[in-house]
């Protein structure tokens, strides 16, 4: 496996990470800016975050997850597990 590929997540993690990210900001009320302004992200980089369009650093999914009151690793983990 090259390099590069390995660098690239899986749809599947990109994708439990925006949902648990929209699920949860939703749940508190907040708003894509509400919740950038928080982590001091820009409101489009969370939009392309619950969008999965994104590969967040760690730095970035600390900031997420302290914002939201969880741990990074109730952000990677389905829902429905």
């Amino acid at each position: 496996m090259s390099p590069a590929k390995l660098r690239t997540p899986s749809q599947s993690l990109v994708g439990t990470l925006a949902e648990n990210i929209r699920r949860l900001r939703r749940e508190q009320n907040l708003s894509q800016e509400e919740l950038a302004d928080i982590c001091g992200l820009h409101r489009t980089y969370v939009g392309s975050v619950e969008r999965a369009e994104r590969n967040v650093t760690l730095s970035s999914l600390e900031l997420l997850a302290k914002a939201l009151g969880v741990s990074v690793v109730d952000l990677l983990i389905s829902a429905g597990k």
